[in-house]
């Protein structure tokens, strides 16, 4: 029983985000996994990674940028408009958490929202 404070309809945007775009860039036949972490050196982490073709490091940095499309067409196609790892960033940011995105082309893309520990209750079941 993990719970975030902050804005309910903000998390469930950036939440959804980045599980939306996992399900959007990964082939039918692979898996998507979604774990909590409490870290150890204070705060938590929602993580969402899958298995799809991968981002180029050379795109990492500029993800977040609104409008910023790797493949133009593709992402178009598939209805993105370019801007909600930009909305995910400034929201993560509002909560005092971080994005952070770890990719190499054609290997696994993990996609965190950390959260500092003040933001995270632990509730006894």
């Amino acid at each position: 029983n993990v719970h975030i404070n902050g804005d309910y309809r903000e998390l469930q945007s950036a939440i959804r985000n980045i599980m939306d775009n996992a399900v959007k860039y990964s082939p039918d036949d692979s898996s998507i996994e979604i774990r909590w972490t409490k870290h150890n050196q204070g705060g938590s982490s929602l993580s969402v990674s899958n298995a799809g073709a991968g981002i180029d490091e050379a795109h990492i940095p500029r993800l977040t940028e609104r409008f910023y499309r790797i493949e133009k067409g593709r992402s178009r196609d598939m209805g993105g408009t370019g801007l909600g790892l930009s909305i995910v960033k400034h929201i993560m940011e509002r909560h005092g958490g971080e994005l952070k995105v770890r990719s190499q082309k054609h290997v696994v893309t993990c996609v965190e929202l950390y959260f500092p520990e003040e933001r995270i209750v632990y509730k006894e079941q």
